[in-house]
């Protein structure tokens, strides 16, 4: 084992590097809004880098030209990213070369097992294939997971508990249509750039624990976290391009920009509503504050 040759080098955690990763699945709204200022700001007063991923790896989901529209709505909110944006779709070598590491190290397997299966079993995976040697044909590839995270500390939500079965599950890294798992692909992503600390929405809180158990299958080192809390409708419901939220306005950011502010905690001054998109980021970086940003999973509008 120790002979395979390991596909991912990472790079010394000596300045700190942040990250916003969108899908390509629609619009920004309010919730992703949220989630990009909250990153940027984070990677900006700690004199950072702050990065840009397009996760596209899911192709039936996209809807065409949202990546540049994206990129577009950032620029237009104030926030430029510092390094070439990283479509997840140009990984797939990359993303290719750690399965077969994985699997050659024999820490990764084939799995026949439909969701049905698995929700009539009590829905966690029970590692039914785990022994049975079945070839790549028509199965998923789920990690040999010996790693199990069971709790993290989070720098907003403190000490955060898994439960112990979803845990210790074997989850999927590869899909049985043969696209790349969301799972293999952030980690992977999250290594290659470099990534020192993950600021995103609490609805990822549970895959963290996932993702720390990849990590430490790769041997590498993982990122901090930083979770904070979703926009919620009145009804209870996400905000998110699943659920049609409205996109933002990219034509009159200010309004946006400062709702974000105040959605973080961060108390923003009447008058700076009046002021510039550069001058508002500016006031921001220089009085982020984590600590101000509710610790809630939920903040309903």
């Amino acid at each position: 084992m120790h002979s395979i040759k390991h596909p991912l080098n990472q790079r010394p955690h000596s300045s700190y590097r942040g990250r916003f990763a969108p899908s390509p699945s629609g619009l920004l709204h309010f919730g992703s809004l949220v989630a990009a200022v909250a990153s940027f700001l984070q990677a900006k007063s700690n004199a950072g880098n702050w990065l840009v991923r397009i996760e596209d790896i899911d192709k039936p989901r996209e809807m065409p030209g949202s990546d540049k529209a994206i990129l577009n709505t950032l620029e237009a909110y104030g926030m430029h990213w510092d390094e070439p944006v990283l479509y997840q779709s140009e990984q797939a070598v990359l993303y290719r070369d750690v399965l077969n590491y994985l699997q050659a190290s024999q820490q990764s397997y084939c799995c026949r097992c439909t969701r049905a299966q698995i929700k009539k079993s009590g829905g966690i995976y029970l590692g039914t294939c785990k022994f049975l040697h079945l070839d790549n044909f028509d199965t998923a590839i789920r990690l040999l997971n010996k790693f199990p995270h069971n709790e993290f500390i989070d720098g907003l939500q403190g000490q955060v508990h898994f439960d112990h079965a979803l845990a210790q599950e074997d989850f999927i890294i590869h899909r049985r249509d043969g696209l790349f798992a969301y799972q293999l692909a952030v980690v992977v992503d999250d290594i290659y750039q470099g990534i020192t600390e993950v600021v995103r929405g609490c609805d990822l809180l549970e895959p963290t624990s996932r993702q720390l158990s990849l990590f430490k299958t790769l041997n590498r080192q993982a990122p901090a976290y930083v979770h904070i809390p979703l926009a919620v409708t009145d009804e209870g419901y996400k905000l998110s391009k699943q659920n049609a939220a409205p996109a933002i306005d990219d034509q009159n950011p200010q309004p946006g920009l400062i709702q974000a502010l105040d959605f973080l905690g961060q108390a923003p001054p009447p008058e700076l509503q009046f002021e510039s998109v550069d001058s508002i980021i500016v006031w921001a970086i220089k009085h982020w504050q984590l600590r101000n940003v509710p610790q809630k999973t939920e903040i309903h509008l």
